[in-house]
């Protein structure tokens, strides 16, 4: 059986690999259920969310019904590059902490889920392509967590050092001297400087993290 196409990019792209990853998560329902396939749309919601792959003990028929469509991320840190954050149902702890450092790093009056959803929208898409930032400090002073793209590749940054993202996780390796640019949506950048520890995948060992 091929592998459906519900895996996620850090660039926000869905493709069809292998690889699952450790979250789940969705846009809105942007799928066929006939078919199993993905249909042109890449969202129906402004509410991007990360969720755990098991919850409660139940059990979903992917991408088989006329429900949300479920993607698949391979760590939190590749969602919130995407432009999603934690689901206040499955997730409702990380969510409430995501939110708190949000609202500190983002110094924001409001950090209700739709005023989180409504900047993350404007810094996650220009128009139907991922929007890519400038970056405002140095590399080395990035938080844990944040991602940025140089080339074609994506590079997590952990303890001040780029490591080259893949579906089969994370990669020792030098950024390229082409000028890289933050591909985590800014306001995430701050909340993971105001303290969010990103749920990292076991690639990124404890010593590193």
């Amino acid at each position: 059986m091929h592998p459906l196409q519900n895996r996620v990019m850090p660039s926000g792209d869905i493709v069809a690999v292998s690889q699952r990853g450790a979250f789940t998560g969705n846009r809105g329902i942007i799928h066929d259920p006939a078919t199993r396939t993905l249909l042109k749309r890449r969202w129906t919601t402004k509410a991007w969310i990360v969720c755990v792959c098991e919850f409660r003990g139940r059990r979903r028929d992917v991408m088989a019904t006329r429900s949300w469509t479920e993607l698949f991320f391979l760590d939190e840190a590749t969602a919130f590059a995407a432009g999603h954050r934690p689901c206040f149902h499955c997730r409702r702890a990380d969510a409430n902490a995501f939110r708190a450092a949000w609202k500190r790093g983002n110094r924001a009056h409001d950090a209700s889920a739709p005023s989180i959803d409504a900047v993350l929208h404007v810094e996650r898409l220009d128009g139907r392509t991922k929007r890519l930032h400038s970056l405002s400090m140095p590399i080395n002073e990035l938080p844990d967590g944040a991602m940025v793209r140089a080339g074609e590749q994506n590079y997590l940054i952990v303890g001040a050092r780029p490591l080259l993202w893949s579906f089969d996780g994370y990669y020792e390796a030098s950024l390229p001297l082409a000028g890289p640019r933050l591909i985590t949506p800014p306001s995430t950048m701050r909340a993971l400087q105001a303290g969010y520890r990103v749920k990292l995948h076991e690639s990124v060992t404890i010593q590193s993290y």
